[in-house]
C-alpha cells in the first residue's frame, strides 16, 4: 500500500508540472510571440513575466541590465539559498528566439523548465545554493559575442570572485521524435555509439565539464525512466557550444547543457514552425523531475 500510495504521487507531481510547462510554453510562444533582439517590446513584457513568476514562487530576485546599440536588455536572476553556501549551482535558460519565430522549443521549453524547478526547489530545497538565471541575447547576431546576456553574467561572477560548483544550460528541451533514423549527429562516426531515435535527452559539455556532466547524469539516471545519453569533447565538433553554457567556459567554469539536440532532431528549428503543439510535455516533465532530483543533495 505505501508503494502504491509513492507511486501515485509521483503520478501526481508529473501530472502537475507538465501542466505547468504547457502553460509558460504556451503563453511566451503564443500569448507573447517572437522575442528577438528586435523585438524590445515582447523582451521588456517576457523579462518583467520571469521576473514576477519567480517573485512569486520565492526567490530573491534581481534584474541584470545592461546596453546593446543604445537599447536595454535584461537578465533575471532567482537565487535560493541552501545551507550550503560555499556550494552554489548556476540553472540558466536564454528567452529570446530569433526573428519571426515562436521559439516554443528554442526556447520557451527552457525557461518553463527554469521556472518549474525553481518551484519545485522552493517546495523541497537543496542543501547547495542555486541561482536560476534567464538569460537574453544567445541568439544571433549576438550568438558568441561578448554581447550574450550570459557572458554578460559569466563575466560578472568571474569579477565578483564568485566560485560555482558548475552550470547546467537548458537549451531546448521539448522536441523528441520515436522514427527509425530521426535523429542526427554532427559527425557519422557518433552514430555507431548513440540512438538513431530521438527519444533521449542529452547532457553535452566540454572535456573539463565531464566530472560535473557525469556526477549530474548518474543521479539524473537513479530516480528517472527517461532515457539520457552524454557527450563532452572538444569545442570542434560542431553544437558542443551552441548554448549559454559555452560563455562560462571563458572564465574556467564548469558547465554542460541539457538539450533535445536542436536541429540534430527538431525540424522546425529557427522556423515560424517551433511550435507549442510539437512538444512532448510528458518527457519534458519528466526531465525536471529527475532533474530536481539530481541536484537536490
Amino acid at each position: 500500500m505505501q508503494f502504491d500510495s509513492q507511486f501515485n504521487h509521483k503520478i501526481d507531481i508529473l501530472k502537475e508540472i507538465e501542466v505547468n510547462l504547457e502553460e509558460e510554453v504556451r503563453f511566451l510562444s503564443e500569448e507573447i510571440g517572437p522575442r528577438s533582439y528586435r523585438d524590445l517590446n515582447e523582451l521588456d513584457r517576457t523579462a518583467d513575466h520571469i521576473e514576477e513568476k519567480m517573485f512569486s514562487i520565492g526567490c530573491n530576485v534581481k534584474r541584470q541590465s545592461f546596453k546593446y546599440m543604445g537599447s536595454s536588455y535584461h537578465n533575471i536572476i532567482g537565487e535560493l539559498r541552501g545551507h550550503k553556501d560555499s556550494e552554489i549551482l548556476v540553472i540558466g535558460a536564454h528567452y529570446d528566439t530569433v526573428p519571426k519565430t515562436p521559439g516554443a522549443d528554442d526556447n520557451a521549453s527552457g525557461v518553463a523548465g527554469l521556472l518549474e524547478l525553481a518551484r519545485l526547489n522552493i517546495l523541497e530545497p537543496s542543501s547547495k545554493t542555486i541561482y536560476f538565471v534567464a538569460f537574453t541575447l544567445e541568439e544571433p547576431p549576438l550568438f558568441k559575442t561578448r554581447h550574450m546576456g550570459s557572458y554578460i553574467y559569466a563575466d560578472s561572477l568571474s569579477k565578483e570572485k564568485i566560485k560555482i560548483e558548475g552550470m547546467i544550460s537548458l537549451e531546448m528541451i521539448g522536441y523528441y521524435c520515436n522514427k527509425k533514423g530521426c535523429q542526427y549527429y554532427p559527425l557519422h562516426i557518433f552514430k555507431w555509439f548513440y540512438p538513431d531515435k530521438g527519444d533521449f535527452i542529452a547532457f553535452v559539455g566540454n572535456l573539463s565539464s565531464k566530472p560535473f556532466t557525469m556526477k549530474v547524469k548518474n543521479a539524473f539516471q537513479k530516480t528517472n525512466s527517461l532515457p539520457v545519453e552524454s557527450l563532452n569533447t572538444i569545442s570542434l565538433v560542431p553544437g558542443v557550444d551552441f548554448s549559454d553554457h559555452s560563455s562560462f567556459w571563458d572564465f574556467g567554469y564548469r558547465a554542460f547543457m541539457i538539450t533535445d539536440t536542436a536541429f540534430y532532431r527538431n525540424p522546425h528549428y529557427h522556423t515560424p514552425g517551433d511550435e507549442a503543439d510539437t512538444l512532448d510535455f510528458k518527457k519534458m516533465a519528466l526531465l525536471v523531475y529527475g532533474l530536481k532530483s539530481a541536484i537536490a543533495p
